[in-house]
């Protein structure tokens, strides 16, 4: 009976102590978990005064930007220029862009005698201009198209078939499988970026028998899409139904192909500066930091273009 009695009290004895380890634990717990849920707090609530002192530094600078941009230069480059302008300053309320197309070579003038502070061309710049301190700054890369009027049966020219027909050795479609038709040749004006470009990658400078040099890339789609017979080359953002898009060796003008090499014309847009970009005045660093965004890439995207990198 004793030794029963001892055995109910031992047991007892352990119950107590098991339930007070287990509050023990509970009690830890409950700590550790107060302790975790105040960190939390002290994180969220750097963070958020994190992001607020991001949004009020980003607003400031915002609010602190002043003045107009210039830019001259390539009429290919316009579909570009013209969004990139209406969307920054919408960004910078205080800042005037204000874009002239004028020809890469007129913009490349400007901006080396300071009479702007963009010059954008849509071909590399030459080794006398770089010479006189203008950055070559390439924010997009292009293809040129090469089209005729809707009605021309030919689909596709090999790389030699074009040059022939710049050059005037091939004089009419019959010699392409199309009909018998005399090639009205349209090209654009000396110191145009498109045609410094389509030259240069055919070598075809100083050689070409132009039918008729026109000044503007809608110019050129405007005479190619009414005259029958014609060709043409522009820029690859113009591109419509009021024309027929010819292949090159096989392969279509697309972002695509011109981003994978495989299609024979394509050429750098630039917008360049005299000096580096870090030289330049508070405005035009923030719209070359903008163009270089994540976001100013998708504009680039939007208006058909290849963003540079």
């Amino acid at each position: 009976m004793k030794k029963n009695l001892i055995k109910i009290l031992a047991a007892a004895g352990m119950a107590v102590l098991t339930m007070g380890a287990l509050a023990g634990c509970n009690s830890t717990t409950e700590t550790t978990a107060a302790a975790t849920k105040a960190a939390e707090a002290t994180t969220g609530t750097t963070q958020t005064t994190t992001a607020v002192a991001a949004a009020t530094t980003t607003a400031k600078a915002t609010a602190d930007l002043k003045g107009s941009i210039s830019m001259v230069g390539s009429t290919s480059m316009e579909k570009l220029a013209t969004a990139l302008s209406e969307v920054f300053m919408e960004k910078y309320p205080g800042v005037t862009v204000q874009a002239e197309f004028v020809g890469s070579g007129a913009g490349i003038e400007a901006v080396t005698n300071g009479a702007a502070d963009i010059g954008n061309a849509s071909r590399n710049l030459k080794d006398e201009e770089k010479s006189k301190g203008i950055v070559e700054n390439i924010v997009a890369i292009d293809g040129i198209a090469v089209v005729t009027d809707p009605s021309n049966k030919v689909e596709n020219l090999t790389k030699d078939q074009l040059i022939a027909i710049y050059n005037g050795t091939t004089t009419s479609w019959k010699d392409l499988g199309g009909a018998d038709q005399p090639i009205v040749v349209i090209g654009r004006e000396s110191g145009s970026g498109t045609r410094s470009a389509f030259e240069e990658l055919l070598k075809l400078e100083d050689k070409c028998k132009y039918s008729n040099e026109l000044d503007s890339t809608g110019a050129v789609m405007a005479k190619v899409a009414s005259t029958p017979g014609s060709i043409g080359y522009v820029s690859l953002d113009v591109l419509d139904k009021t024309v027929k898009t010819l292949k090159l060796e096989n392969t279509d003008p697309t972002p695509e192909n011109i981003k994978a090499g495989s299609y024979i014309l394509s050429r750098p847009f630039v917008m360049a500066t005299k000096g580096d970009i870090s030289k330049q005045n508070d405005n035009v660093k923030a719209l070359f930091d903008y163009i270089h965004s994540d976001e100013g890439k998708e504009l680039v995207k939007s208006v058909g273009l290849i963003p540079a990198n």
